[in-house]
């Protein structure tokens, strides 16, 4: 089923109910909401819930919007980095970058990208995947990491959209 093009965010007063609603001419036939919940595989909602208690004020958000909107940008950095190394065969930077972003990524909960940065990890010190097996063939090694950019890419932008939704409402 494809996304709606625009989704109003409302996080209900329990965190552990925030939700996306949706505007009525765009509401879902099982009555107009998502769950952030129905997106474990995308945000671990307890680990987002921790960033989100840290706020002075639940209405602005000021704290976690700051926080999501830093990581963006770095994200966005690193993404630009990793793939200027990637150009450059640079498998160690690759690796450092793919760390990095990793623990970015599981500060706020980004599972996909997380998980996604790990493997760019293990692939830059010439490992398989899971980082159990050496791989001395370093044109294999790029090739994974080529392809697992480009998940990277699409799994960071999927977060950044659910994100960006999430916030677009606080404060209206």
């Amino acid at each position: 089923m494809p996304a709606p093009t625009q989704q109003r965010v409302r996080p209900s007063p329990s965190p552990s109910k925030s939700t996306v609603q949706h505007r009525e001419e765009e509401t879902t036939p099982d009555g107009g909401t998502i769950e952030l919940d129905n997106y474990p595989e995308i945000i671990d909602l307890t680990v987002f819930e921790q960033i989100l208690e840290m706020d002075d004020d639940p209405e602005d958000r000021d704290f976690s919007k700051d926080i999501v909107s830093g990581f963006f940008e770095q994200a966005e950095q690193t993404l630009e980095k990793m793939n200027q190394s990637l150009v450059q065969s640079n498998l160690p930077e690759l690796s450092s970058l793919g760390h990095f972003l990793k623990g970015s990524s599981a500060t706020l909960g980004l599972v996909k990208v997380q998980k996604s940065c790990e493997k760019i990890q293990n692939f830059g010190k010439r490992l398989d995947a899971s980082g159990n097996r050496d791989e001395p063939d370093d044109a294999k090694s790029l090739d994974n990491i080529r392809s697992t950019l480009g998940d990277v890419d699409e799994e960071y932008h999927e977060a950044k959209r659910l994100l960006q939704q999430f916030f677009k409402t606080e404060g209206e």
